[in-house]
């Protein structure tokens, strides 16, 4: 797990906390192009983007955008740590997943603490320790997933984290106030978390949903990305649960 701040153009400091591979670091590398926070690479670097113009309602007098990785979390390490080193953020966006997939039968034990510690425990230290270090008119956005809303045979530890994530969210709309805090749930999303399909596998996959989905598309990483910056700018939204799916839970 990576985590990275930046000082994007309009929005202060952001904090990113991502797991390679996800809907929501590919999202991460679009909302690089806006301004909104840097991108990292799949091996987790981070790398310098172009200005971009301050968003409506940014900040004015940012003319520019600094970025720098705080590195990966080692082994032990406190996550109290890490909020040493950010010193002050204004916007904390936590992407990090960790799937535990199949029927309950063949469900991991360890799989599924992975599952729940990445995506629910984790955010919940990152709360607890950056919160204090959010300043005012300041966000904390989490991702949760589709399975919470749709539920289906094979999916039961992924969706009962995604749940637990959601709850997470309005529990600490309530703790951190007048901090905002939102989830994010994305459908399926083109990215590369899909690729063990291979290549064909994949597309028959994207097309049978697309077809299904009153969206009747497959989600993007602008999708994504747009939502994250919903999420952040919007000064009266904070305990929800944005659901970026196409409609999927309804087919």
């Amino acid at each position: 797990m990576g985590a990275y701040v930046v000082e994007p153009v309009g929005f202060g400091r952001v904090s990113v906390v991502i797991r390679r591979g996800r809907p929501g670091e590919a999202g991460t590398r679009q909302l690089a192009g806006c301004g909104a926070v840097a991108a990292c690479t799949p091996a987790g670097r981070l790398r310098r983007q172009g200005s971009a113009a301050p968003p409506r309602g940014g900040r004015a007098g940012r003319t520019g955008r600094r970025a720098r990785s705080i590195g990966r979390r080692g082994r032990g390490e406190p996550r109290c740590r890490l909020g040493e080193r950010l010193g002050t953020v204004d916007h904390v966006v936590s992407t990090a997943s960790a799937r535990a997939r199949g029927r309950l039968a063949g469900l991991d034990r360890d799989a599924v603490r992975r599952s729940f510690d990445t995506k629910v425990i984790g955010p919940l230290m990152l709360a607890k320790h950056l919160g204090p270090r959010i300043g005012e008119g300041g966000s904390f956005t989490l991702f949760s997933g589709v399975a919470a809303a749709k539920i289906a045979v094979g999916t039961l530890a992924v969706a009962i984290t995604n749940g637990a994530a959601e709850v997470l969210a309005r529990s600490l709309a309530l703790e951190l106030a007048p901090i905002r805090v939102n989830a994010i749930s994305p459908g399926v999303i083109d990215t590369g978390a899909w690729d063990a399909l291979g290549e064909q596998g994949k597309a028959d996959y994207f097309a049978d949903i697309g077809a299904r989905n009153p969206a009747r598309r497959i989600g993007t990483t602008d999708d994504i990305a747009n939502a994250v910056l919903f999420a952040m700018t919007s000064t009266f939204l904070t305990g929800v649960t944005l659901h970026i799916d196409g409609g999927e839970p309804l087919t």
